[in-house]
């Protein structure tokens, strides 16, 4: 004969009236100051000749590239996306015919240091065939935030529960399952502001721009499940 197992069984799917099965749900919806800002910066350039419109691109983009960089731990990353060089055809005519050359360039600038942001994207926008978009705020993917989130939707899973459990005159036993289910998802896509903006007077310094932050909004829910003690009904 088998001896007896003393293990628990685990409980039933649906509960037991033994161990009476509570599902909940808590949510946390909070808003934060953002910790990064993202531009957009396209470098032109165009001319007749292939070979000078590509150096003509290329020192522009060294000039964009040793201006973000100027601003030293200001700047948390920046990245040089596509580069183009197209031929632009004659629309009339026999024959096709090359009649200029338009290159770009595409990089991303994140700054954390939004008084370094205002005057970066202000000097930017000041130079010749150079277009700025953005400020895209966001916060960091290890932000405190994000944490401080998940920990309220599960304090409001639990507060549920309590709730649900007193109503029937009886306590939570035990928590059977806890599972996130979207924490750090927003609710809503981030503005983006696009700038463009005329060049000074000649002579003149591109004053910087006051550019007010958009705080973030931060979700986090859970699912929970517990088991209750059995109340009388």
């Amino acid at each position: 004969m088998a001896p007896a197992d003393d293990t628990p069984a685990p409980p039933a799917p649906h509960g037991t009236p033994e161990a009476p099965r509570l599902a909940v749900r808590g949510e946390a919806h909070l808003d934060a100051e953002p910790e990064i800002a993202r531009i957009g910066i396209t470098v032109t350039a165009r001319g007749r000749d292939r070979r000078a419109t590509l150096d003509d691109l290329t020192r522009r983009n060294a000039t964009v590239l040793d201006l973000v960089k100027s601003y030293g731990e200001a700047v948390d990353r920046v990245e040089t996306g596509a580069l183009t060089v197209t031929p632009q055809l004659t629309p009339h005519g026999r024959g096709e015919r090359v009649r200029a050359h338009h290159g770009t360039v595409h990089l991303t600038a994140d700054l954390t240091d939004f008084t370094a942001l205002g005057e970066l994207t202000a000097r930017l926008a000041d130079l010749d065939l150079t277009r700025v978009d953005g400020p895209w705020w966001s916060l960091r993917p290890d932000s405190p935030a994000h944490r401080l989130a998940r920990q309220q939707a599960v304090h409001e899973a639990v507060r549920r529960a309590r709730e649900y459990a007193e109503a029937l005159g009886t306590s939570l036993a035990s928590l059977v399952e806890l599972a996130d289910i979207g924490a750090e998802a927003p609710a809503h896509a981030p503005r983006m502001r696009s700038m463009a903006y005329a060049a000074p007077a000649e002579g003149a310094e591109a004053a910087p721009l006051d550019l007010e932050p958009q705080r973030q909004h931060v979700y986090a829910a859970v699912n929970a499940r517990f088991t209750m003690r059995p109340p009388v009904l």
